[in-house]
């Protein structure tokens, strides 16, 4: 056999395997964007949760949740595509389960209050077209439950 005979089998072999390394390269970078964007959720979740059962009421209780939110994203660098708006639960014995009951509940029950957060991130800017098919965008969800002060007054 000649050396001839293998003339321009690494061309071929880089032709072949460029693509299989690229699109390696993409998903990394769509696993590793999506990991970072939980866990900057998980930790704005837990703010936003905080944040509300240290409110005296639920009007002030969205707002703060909603500020230490977007403050804890920001502080991450994490941009979501949708709008920043949290959910709200609650619960308190003997009332029905909503976020405005458990901070009507009376001094000395076990209320809680949970916040849950939806962010849409875009990997537009990653892909490059190079696995068809694959979404530019995913919804990360977290959330978290903080108790109420037992012995603290509200509303």
């Amino acid at each position: 056999m000649t050396r001839t005979a293998e003339r321009g089998s690494v061309s071929i072999e880089v032709a072949v395997l460029a693509p299989a390394f690229i699109a390696l390269m993409v998903l990394a970078g769509v696993v590793g964007r999506s990991a970072v964007a939980a866990e900057a959720l998980e930790a704005a979740a837990h703010d936003a949760a905080r944040a509300a059962s240290i409110s005296r009421d639920s009007t002030t209780a969205r707002k703060k949740a909603l500020e230490a939110a977007q403050a804890q994203l920001d502080w991450h660098g994490l941009a979501c595509t949708n709008d920043l708006k949290p959910e709200f639960a609650g619960k308190s014995p003997g009332n029905a389960s909503s976020f405005d009951d458990a901070f009507s509940s009376s001094v000395g029950s076990n209320a809680t209050v949970t916040v849950t957060i939806r962010c849409t991130v875009s990997f537009k800017d990653i892909t490059l077209d190079v696995l068809p098919g694959m979404d530019v965008d995913k919804e990360i969800s977290a959330q978290f439950t903080s108790p109420l002060d037992r012995y603290r007054s509200r509303q």
